[in-house]
C-alpha cells in the first residue's frame, strides 16, 4: 500500500517545508492550497510561485486547489487513505482577523473540524499534526514579572527564564480574534485525540520562519523585517520600546519534529514549538542584526500603540518536546536564519 501524506497550506512557509522534507519519505505527498493567502494579504501574499516550484521539483507532489472548509475535502479523503496529515492552512494574521472575523473563524476553526472529522471517518489510523500558535495564550505571558534590559524585556523570575510552558492558562485574558479561532481549532485537535483516541498533536508555534516565508506587514515578523530593510520599506515598531522578544525557529526544524511525531504519535498532546531562549531576539536586536548584514539603515518609526494581545516577552520552553522526543533539538541557530532570509530577500528584490 502506498504511503500518502496530506499537507494543508502547502504553498505557505511551513506547508512547503513539509512537502520538501517529506517527499523523500512518502510515496505521495498531496498538498491543499487555494491561494487564499492572496485574498488575505494581496499580491504580496500570493503562493502560486511556491506551488509551481514544488510541482516542478517533486514528481510525487500532487497539488489540489481546494478550500479546507468545502465538501471536496471528503472526496479527497475517500480517494486516498492518508497515513499522515500536517495541517498548516490558516488565516494567520493576528491583526487582520479583527477586520474579517467570520472568515477568520470559518477557515481556522471550521476548516480544522472538517479535516478532523474526515480523518475520523476515513483514515482513523493516520497521524494528524496541527500547526497551532502561541497566540492561544493571549496576553497571559505579559502577566509574568518582567525586567527591562538595554535592548530587550526579560522574565524577572528565574523560574520563568526557561520560557513559556504548555501549562500556562489560556483563560481570562485578551487574545485577539485570531487567537480565539486558533484556540477553537487547537481544542478540537486535542479533543479528537483524547476523546476519540486518534493520533493528534498541536504545535503551538512561536515565530516560525525561514527563507521561503513570504512575510507581510500583518504576518511574518522576521521575514517582513528583513524584506523591509533590504527593499528600504518604511517599517513601524508597535509599542514596548521595540524591546518585545520573540523566539525564532527555522521551518526545517519544525519538519524534523513532525517526523518524530509520525514515528511516535500521541493522543491530543500540545507542544510549545519555537526557537527557545537561544534563538530569541527583540525587535531592536533584530533590526541591528539585519543592518549589520545588509549595510542598510532601517527606515523605521515608532508607535506607542502596541498590537492588541501582543506579547512583551515570549520564548518557548522546549522541555516537554525533549521529554517526548529526546533526539530532537534546534539545529539552525538564529544567525544562520538571518543569513538565509537575507540572501533570499536579496534574490527577491
Amino acid at each position: 500500500m502506498k504511503m500518502k501524506l496530506l499537507v494543508t497550506g502547502s504553498g505557505g512557509l511551513i506547508g512547503s517545508a513539509m512537502v520538501e522534507y517529506f517527499c523523500s519519505h512518502f510515496d505521495e505527498v498531496h498538498g491543499i492550497d487555494n491561494n487564499m493567502r492572496e485574498t488575505f494579504f494581496g499580491p504580496n501574499g500570493d503562493t502560486t510561485s511556491t506551488q509551481s516550484r514544488l510541482t516542478s521539483r517533486y514528481k510525487n507532489f500532487i497539488p489540489h486547489s481546494i478550500d479546507i472548509r468545502d465538501k471536496e475535502i471528503e472526496d479527497l479523503f475517500l480517494q486516498h487513505k492518508f497515513s499522515g496529515i500536517v495541517h498548516c492552512a490558516a488565516q494567520p494574521s493576528h491583526d487582520l482577523a479583527a477586520k474579517i472575523p467570520n472568515l477568520d473563524f470559518s477557515v481556522n476553526a471550521n476548516g480544522t473540524l472538517n479535516l478532523l472529522e474526515n480523518m475520523r471517518q476515513h483514515c482513523p489510523d493516520a497521524t494528524f499534526v496541527y500547526l497551532s500558535t502561541n497566540k492561544v495564550y493571549g496576553d497571559q505571558p505579559n502577566l509574568l514579572p518582567l525586567k527591562e534590559l538595554d535592548t530587550r524585556w526579560e522574565y524577572k523570575d528565574l523560574v520563568d527564564q526557561s520560557g513559556i510552558k504548555e501549562t500556562m492558562s489560556i483563560d481570562q485574558c485578551i487574545h485577539s480574534l485570531f487567537g480565539v479561532s486558533k484556540i477553537a481549532a487547537d481544542l478540537l485537535v486535542q479533543e479528537y485525540g483524547r476523546n476519540f483516541g486518534l493520533n493528534t498533536s498541536c504545535l503551538r508555534g512561536g515565530c516560525l520562519t525561514g527563507p521561503s516565508h513570504k512575510g507581510v506587514e500583518l504576518h511574518g515578523f522576521l521575514s517582513y523585517l528583513v524584506k523591509a530593510n533590504v527593499q528600504e520599506i518604511p517599517y513601524t515598531i508597535f509599542g514596548y520600546k521595540g524591546k518585545q522578544v520573540r523566539d525564532n525557529i527555522h521551518s526545517l526544524d519544525v519538519a524534523k519534529l513532525v517526523e518524530q511525531i509520525f514515528a511516535k504519535p500521541n493522543h491530543g498532546e500540545v507542544f510549545n514549538i519555537g526557537g527557545g531562549k537561544s534563538n530569541a531576539c527583540s525587535m531592536i536586536e533584530a533590526i541591528s542584526k539585519i543592518e549589520k548584514l545588509s549595510g542598510i539603515k532601517m527606515n523605521s518609526s515608532y508607535s506607542d500603540v502596541a498590537r492588541v494581545g501582543d506579547h512583551i516577552c515570549y520564548y518557548s520552553d522546549l522541555s516537554k518536546i525533549k521529554e517526548f522526543y529526546p533526539s530532537w533539538d534546534i539545529t539552525i541557530p538564529l544567525d544562520q536564519i538571518f543569513e538565509e532570509i537575507y540572501m533570499q530577500s536579496k534574490l527577491d528584490s
